[in-house]
């Protein structure tokens, strides 16, 4: 065969696939398309590679650091306030001023950056939509390049998707939401991507390439000379928010913009971040917009953190909401944190959706929506989450009425009798019972979710909630602390133990109901069986997984024939 130079096909005998012009030192290797290359050019590939080079020491740290604080709650030690920064946490700052362009931020929506979904959330009504990389997408390649494509037409305004199915145009309205974009946590990787031999972190891959091609239109429509604005998830501690303000002013010099225009509100949503919030705030200071309540993640979270702490096990997950008092004492320390520094107090997420075919049950649902935002509203949170836009019009509703005109409570909701709270206070185990429902729940949606992650979807309708990775992991955490101690389900009565063969039982009877409800057609196509592997495996280890996500995404990476390397 004649070849050409480094024994490639010359051009004419055989066609060589088009391929992604990159940097030195990076390699793609997820498939290529003529849309997903607009997005993964040379210079942002460059300002990505650059991001890596810069900071991978220092998130192998914060990792390393993380398995280190496991390591000693574990051996029985409790998170808490770390005295070396009382210094921070007793001072007298306040973050940077919030931009004008984000001041009202009363209700907002999530969801995944799939094309309708983008435009439906920026057209709900909500004052913000959060477009997320994490926990509501499953990161596959085409759906992660995909995303990126859809923010950068978002952005640009010229966002439209056509549902042939409904013969319908979707398209943007005049007013919308402001976009703020969720990349991933420290921890995932992006093995479509190697940077020096090795994957690149998943979250600068999606903070790079969404900054990269948006910083200059976003401050121009949307940000008001400010921007773009971020959510970060998963911390742990001020360390990696720290990581995070330097990358931002990285990338503020890149762009050759003002230091302080990239903004964030970070999740607190681990439960030893908790107990760094001032320091998370300290750290972001000049690049802070406040602080969410992540309730789903923390209620994970407390299980993680007390896996190796028989006494301190959670009751049916149904039964761990914003009354509990380890819940309420950290959504009002947050409250109090976030308004003496000047930042917004986010509260959490309403993960209910509309349910179309019985109004009562509708009207239920709504109900609790509205009971849970008036709780947001009067505790002093300044804006609050919603999963669906039907849900918008009842939370814009709650928060209006309570706050009238003004943007948000930040001057008015000091929450000084929150000074009190103690560790005590934010650890407190939560109060219910352990049933054979709670079990049986939590294995029906785990199995469900993965199988729908396994299949491209992040975000997962089921039982009238929708259901992210975080509620997947409080599943597979609690099932596995059940398994583990042997808990009594004492709701019952009767006086059962979870064991590995009654949950071996549990999951057979659990598979035959998910294939009556859900068809057996449905069920035989997707990958249930796959995905009841993974989550048994998950739930019966001998030692709890970190991530749930990290585990699975093994299934999901498919890599592809490298074009001609870069000599």
């Amino acid at each position: 065969m004649d070849t050409g130079t480094y024994g490639y096909p010359k051009q004419g005998v055989k066609k060589i696939d088009p391929f992604y012009d990159v940097p030195e030192g990076v390699d793609i290797r997820g498939r290529y398309d003529e849309e997903f290359a607009k997005i993964l050019t040379k210079d942002a590939l460059k300002f990505v590679a650059e991001l890596q080079r810069e900071f991978r020491s220092h998130i192998r740290y914060a990792l390393e650091c993380r398995k280190e604080a496991k390591r000693r709650y574990n051996e029985g030690a409790l998170p808490g306030f770390d005295p070396a920064t009382r210094y921070i946490r007793e001072g007298e700052w306040v973050c940077a001023p919030v931009p004008p362009a984000v001041a009202d931020r009363k209700v907002e929506i999530t969801g995944p950056v799939e094309r309708k979904m983008v435009i439906n959330a920026l057209n709900s009504g909500a004052k913000v939509f959060m477009a997320d990389f994490e926990d509501a997408l499953s990161p596959s390649w085409e759906n992660l390049m995909r995303g990126q494509v859809n923010l950068k037409d978002a952005v640009a305004g010229t966002i439209t998707f056509n549902d042939k199915a409904r013969n319908k145009v979707y398209k943007l309205n005049d007013q919308t939401a402001k976009l703020f974009v969720r990349p991933r946590g420290w921890h995932l990787p992006e093995a479509h991507i190697f940077i020096d031999g090795e994957p690149a972190t998943g979250c600068l891959v999606d903070f790079g390439l969404y900054f990269y091609h948006n910083h200059a239109p976003f401050r121009q429509t949307q940000g008001a000379g400010f921007g773009p604005f971020f959510y970060l998830p998963k911390m742990e501690h001020s360390r990696e928010a720290k990581i995070w303000n330097n990358v931002f002013e990285r990338a503020e010099k890149m762009a050759g913009i003002e230091r302080g225009s990239i903004r964030a509100t970070v999740l607190i949503e681990t439960l030893p971040a908790v107990f760094q919030m001032n320091e998370i705030l300290y750290e972001l200071r000049d690049h802070s917009v406040g602080l969410n309540c992540g309730r789903w993640d923390y209620i994970f979270s407390y299980v993680k953190t007390f896996q190796a702490h028989p006494d301190r096990l959670l009751p049916d997950r149904v039964l761990v909401g914003m009354t509990q008092h380890f819940m309420k004492s950290y959504s009002d320390l947050l409250i109090r944190t976030c308004h003496r520094r000047g930042v917004h107090a986010m509260g959490g997420m309403a993960a209910q959706i509309p349910i179309r075919d019985d109004p009562a049950a509708n009207e239920a649902a709504l109900e609790l929506v509205r009971k849970d935002k008036l709780r947001d509203v009067k505790a002093g949170h300044d804006g609050t989450w919603a999963a669906h836009p039907g849900l918008i019009p009842a939370c814009v509703e709650v928060f209006n009425n309570n706050m009238g005109n003004a943007p948000n409570q930040i001057k008015d909701a000091k929450r000084d009798d929150a000074a009190s709270i103690t560790e005590e206070d934010l650890l407190q185990i939560p109060r219910g019972v352990r049933t054979m429902d709670g079990l049986r729940l939590n294995t029906r949606v785990g199995i469900q979710y993965v199988a729908a992650w396994l299949t491209g979807s992040g975000s997962v309708p089921l039982y009238n909630l929708m259901e992210d990775a975080a509620t997947a992991e409080i599943s597979r955490v609690q099932n596995w602390q059940w398994i583990k101690y042997g808990v009594e389900l004492d709701g019952d009565g009767l006086g059962v133990r979870v064991s590995k063969e009654l949950f071996s039982r549990v999951v057979e009877e659990e598979m035959a109901r998910i294939e009556s409800e859900v068809g057996k057609d449905k069920f035989k196509k997707g990958m249930y069986k796959e995905a009841c592997k993974i989550f048994k495996r998950q739930c019966t280890a001998p030692t709890l997984d970190d991530f749930l996500t990290l585990d699975a995404y093994n299934y999901i990476v498919i890599q592809h024939p490298k074009g001609p390397a870069k000599l």
